[in-house]
C-alpha cells in the first residue's frame, strides 16, 4: 500500500498549495478577510479551492478501498490520473470557467472508476473468500 500512500500524500500537497494559492488571491484581488468573493478571479480561485475539498473525501477513501481490495498499484496509478486532472481543473479553471471541464471530468472518471474497482473487488472478495 506504499504507493497509494505516496499518491495521497501528492494529492494533500496538491491541496496545500492551492489553499496557498486562495491566500495570495485575496491579496492579489484586494479581497479582505473573512470574504471569500469579490473579484470574479479571486472567485474562481476559491472555487477551485473548494471543488477539492468537495472531492478529497470521495477520492481518499476510494483509492484506499481499491488498493485494499483490488491492486495498491492500480489505485495509484489511477489515484495519479485524479491528481492530473485536477491540476488540469486548476490551470483550467484559473483561466476561465469554461475552462475547467476537462479536468474536472478526468478526475470525476478516476473517482468512478475506483469506485466501481473498489465495488468489484469487496463483492468478490465477500463471495469468494
Amino acid at each position: 500500500m506504499h504507493l497509494s500512500a505516496i499518491v495521497t500524500i501528492v494529492a494533500i500537497l496538491l491541496y496545500v498549495y492551492v489553499g496557498l494559492q486562495v491566500a495570495a488571491a485575496h491579496n492579489t484581488y484586494g479581497v479582505k478577510l473573512p470574504a471569500t468573493s469579490g473579484h470574479p478571479d479571486f472567485d474562481r480561485m476559491f472555487r477551485i479551492q473548494m471543488n477539492m475539498l468537495e472531492w478529497m473525501p470521495i477520492f481518499i477513501p476510494l483509492l484506499w478501498l481499491c488498493a485494499f481490495y483490488v491492486s495498491d498499484a492500480l489505485a495509484a496509478l489511477i489515484g495519479l490520473v485524479w491528481i492530473g486532472g485536477r491540476v488540469m481543473y486548476f490551470v483550467g479553471y484559473r483561466e476561465a470557467a469554461e475552462k475547467r471541464l476537462i479536468g474536472f471530468q478526468i478526475q470525476t472518471g478516476a473517482c468512478a472508476l475506483l469506485l466501481v474497482l473498489a465495488l468489484g473487488g469487496i463483492l468478490w472478495r465477500m463471495t469468494n473468500g
